[in-house]
């Protein structure tokens, strides 16, 4: 991106794949050096569209930096580094115009990092041996998978442990780390979750949690009563996300899950567990409890999104991508659609950002070559309505759905609930929205 208004315009993204552990890189362009206000911070702007790029960035990525052209070497190495190691997350790089402009020469090799990053640490054996023991005394034991299983590549590993170990699994956001139809699948949890997911977290004794920060959407603001009957085990590879005290949890332990699942299902395959059939049993009842399509209301003003994502689920390809984008068009597809066949889908989770939608499911196409549908709000897509221009050059295989519920449904709601009326959040408020059609043709 350029400097200035460039990397301003990239910093919702950033901090979308800093919340989401997304490895990213940023090439972020400079004015020159000699043009730069550092020396001066009272001073607003010296050279020409400047902004103070990294302390603008700090807050929301894992490492920034100016390169300069004496260490480039050692500077690119350190940012991809930083990206791909341990928690993943977006780097930055400055490139004043100067150095942009510089023969690099011998500088341009990589010379080693001299900031090395640290080795992610691995499940220690007395952690190992309490996790057992605490499995072993459990009667209804939980697992909840979070979207460090897949970070990590793991899930093949989460399938065996569940099965080894004949625990049911509910799912943490990232609901396409484990299959919806497996025996053994127990429903996602959540304030977006599912009632038989949400149940099983709170009736379980114990709940080992795996790569799941175990935000405020998946628990809730009643902190004390998350998993209020169960003992919480919980393997994370951010000691910052551990060390949150607002939850009541008894075991918080520092592991990458790459080296800790695999050691794992190993030990508790050495060591066979119990299986717990009452608690099973509880688990296949519970998910009758599903909301079916002729629980959610019909009208003659517009199609329930409830009806039309249940439409849709059954029309899904094998390898399908979803990408979502937030509130109807994130909610709705993750309590209705089934993760089955190779189906993956995602959204922002963590900053939930309006404009998400669109351009995610272009990225997605072009990573994956595989069918994308995208679902996106009328408020939403007008964020980024420029790259269906993008999508057409490209010609990717990729449907967009718009979810049109006349504006900003959200804070229509909010604006209604709390002060009785409604200021810019539609038609009927003063903003008004193009024809999508007439614009998809054009």
């Amino acid at each position: 991106v350029t400097g200035g208004p460039g990397i301003l315009n990239a910093l919702t993204g950033i901090a979308g794949a800093f919340t989401d552990s997304i490895a990213m890189v940023v090439v972020a362009g400079q004015v020159k050096t000699e043009t730069l206000s550092d020396n001066d911070r009272e001073l607003r702007q010296l050279g020409d569209q400047e902004v103070r790029t990294l302390s603008i960035v700090s807050s929301l990525s894992k490492y920034s930096v100016r390169l300069s052209a004496t260490l480039v070497g050692e500077q690119v190495t350190d940012a991809f580094d930083h990206a791909v190691t341990g928690r993943p997350g977006p780097v930055v790089l400055e490139v004043p115009l100067d150095v942009q402009a510089t023969d690099l020469g011998e500088y341009a090799a990589s010379k080693g990092s001299k900031n090395s990053v640290k080795q992610t640490p691995d499940l220690n054996d007395e952690d190992l041996e309490t996790l057992l023991a605490l499995l072993r005394q459990a009667e209804r034991p939980l697992i909840m998978a979070g979207s460090g299983v897949s970070i990590a590549g793991v899930r093949d590993d989460l399938i065996a442990l569940a099965e080894v170990s004949n625990i049911p699994v509910v799912t943490a956001w990232m609901h396409d780390v484990f299959d919806s139809h497996h025996p053994l699948s127990a429903g996602r949890s959540g304030t977006i979750g599912t009632r038989p997911g949400n149940f099983a977290v709170q009736s379980a004794d114990f709940l080992l949690v795996l790569g799941s920060r175990l935000n405020i959407r998946q628990t809730g603001y009643n902190f004390a009563q998350f998993a209020p009957n169960a003992r919480v085990f919980w393997i994370d590879v951010d000691p910052a996300e551990l060390r949150k005290s607002h939850l009541p949890i008894e075991h918080r332990v520092v592991a990458d899950l790459k080296k800790a699942m695999p050691k794992i299902c190993d030990a508790v395959n050495d060591r066979p567990l119990p299986v717990r059939k009452e608690w099973l049993d509880w688990i296949v009842w519970i998910k009758r409890l599903e909301p079916q399509d002729a629980d959610y209301p019909t009208s003659e003003k517009g199609i329930n999104p409830y009806h039309f994502l249940s439409e849709v689920n059954r029309s899904l390809s094998a390898g399908t991508v979803l990408a979502c984008g937030d509130a109807t068009a994130c909610i709705v597809p993750f309590q209705v659609v089934d993760i089955r066949d190779g189906i993956r889908m995602f959204s922002n989770s963590g900053i939930a950002s309006m404009g998400f939608d669109l351009p995610a499911a272009i990225g997605a196409s072009v990573a994956t070559d595989q069918p994308v549908v995208c679902f996106a709000g009328d408020g939403s897509i007008m964020m980024n309505l420029q790259e269906l221009a993008t999508l057409a050059s490209l010609d990717r295989d990729v449907l967009v759905f718009i979810l049109d519920n006349k504006g900003y449904l959200s804070i229509r709601q909010t604006q209604q609930n709390f002060f009785g009326r409604a200021f810019g959040s539609g038609p009927d408020s003063g903003v008004h929205f193009p024809n999508f059609e007439s614009v998809a043709s054009a």
